[in-house]
């Protein structure tokens, strides 16, 4: 099938995809651009079809929907559009593991993309993120995580249930205080194999109702001079910390 009318249905959806959280979480849907993000869709058992550029060869045993390059530069979010993008059914997970990330209100695409990278290389089991966090399935979210969204369960969960739940259930909560807390590096093994984590709003941080439930702030040695670290950089060092034997 090769389309090549902007007005067709098939398009006006993908497009409308790409734009809008609230289409995306009404139709269970999302579009991957580019052939890696493709492909670990594909891996993941989560790609409907394909949408290919005419003339462009997929060896993948799945639906084949070829366009113009016009049409890929209308309905792609990227500055230059790729060849290839993928329609992707969202998928249910559940809270799994020891380890478990808690974002409270993660508002940057960026930052969440490089946070569930950091997650995947650093061990952590579930990423939980609050109702108010940045859609997982926006495109900026998914093109920083590259691919690594596939490789980690992620839960949309209200975050102060979800403690009280697993607090329950032997977690400790470690919460962030750039005032004062625990040197991460002094953790002892016991306190790394199972806890829960949670990083918070780029500009507020963590949410009062969740700093009063911590069983244990951390802190990050570093300069005076400098008052705060970005929350990706942040996380990434905290989890880096955490796996250390």
């Amino acid at each position: 099938m090769l389309i090549t009318s902007l007005t067709n249905e098939k398009i006006k959806k993908y497009g409308k995809l790409n734009q809008s959280k609230k289409f995306r979480d009404e139709e269970g849907l999302f579009l991957v651009e580019g052939m890696h993000l493709v492909l670990e869709a594909y891996k993941k058992g989560m790609v409907q079809e394909v949408i290919l550029e005419q003339d462009m060869t997929l060896p993948l045993d799945i639906e084949k929907v070829y366009v113009t390059k016009e049409i890929l530069s209308k309905i792609s979010n990227c500055i230059s559009p790729p060849q290839i993008m993928a329609l992707c059914k969202k998928e249910e997970c559940k809270i799994e593991g020891n380890k478990l990330l808690l974002l409270d209100g993660i508002q940057d695409p960026g930052n969440l993309g490089t946070i569930i990278r950091s997650a995947v290389a650093f061990g952590i089991d579930t990423i939980l993120l609050s109702e108010d966090t940045v859609d997982l399935y926006n495109p900026k979210v998914i093109r920083s995580t590259q691919g690594m969204l596939f490789h980690i369960p992620i839960v949309r969960i209200p975050l102060e249930n979800a403690i009280d739940e697993y607090q329950k259930k032997g977690y400790p909560l470690y919460v962030t205080n750039v005032s004062y807390g625990k040197d991460p590096s002094s953790l002892t093994k016991e306190e790394r194999k199972k806890y829960m984590l949670c990083m918070g709003n780029e500009g507020n941080g963590v949410r009062p109702t969740i700093l009063e439930k911590a069983d244990l702030y951390l802190s990050i040695p570093m300069d005076e001079e400098v008052e705060s670290l970005n929350v990706a950089i942040a996380t990434s060092i905290l989890l880096y910390e955490l796996r250390r034997k």
